[in-house]
């Protein structure tokens, strides 16, 4: 069983930066396409970004240019540096797989974009 652990948000102004982590419990990050989502209240759950086994990254439209994902193959940890953050990037933010295999789902991280 994989447990993945997010950290990293907070509360930052608009303009502001953040680096989120997710740290796997065990080696299987560098085999899996890795992805961070997001889910705001009332809203579902959607994909951010997304890293393959061969770095390939692809990002959703609303975070093209701001956002960057990365991947430490020795340390099982994906990371979503966020600039330029926007109030509309309030939200939970989660990792997983590219499946959205339901039992890899953690607690998240909260990030809150306000002034």
């Amino acid at each position: 069983q994989v447990q993945l652990v997010e950290s990293g948000g907070g509360l930052v102004q608009p303009g502001g930066s953040l680096r989120l982590s997710c740290a796997a419990s065990r080696s299987f990050i560098s085999i899996v396409t890795m992805g961070w989502y997001r889910q705001a209240p009332g809203n579902q759950r959607e994909l951010v970004a997304s890293i393959t086994p061969s770095g390939s990254t692809n990002y959703a439209d609303f975070v093209k240019g701001r956002f960057t994902i990365s991947r430490d193959n020795a340390k099982n940890t994906v990371y979503l540096q966020m600039n330029s953050l926007k109030p509309e990037d309030t939200a939970v933010y989660y990792c997983n797989t590219n499946r959205r295999i339901q039992a890899y789902w953690g607690q998240g991280t909260q990030v809150t974009v306000s002034s």
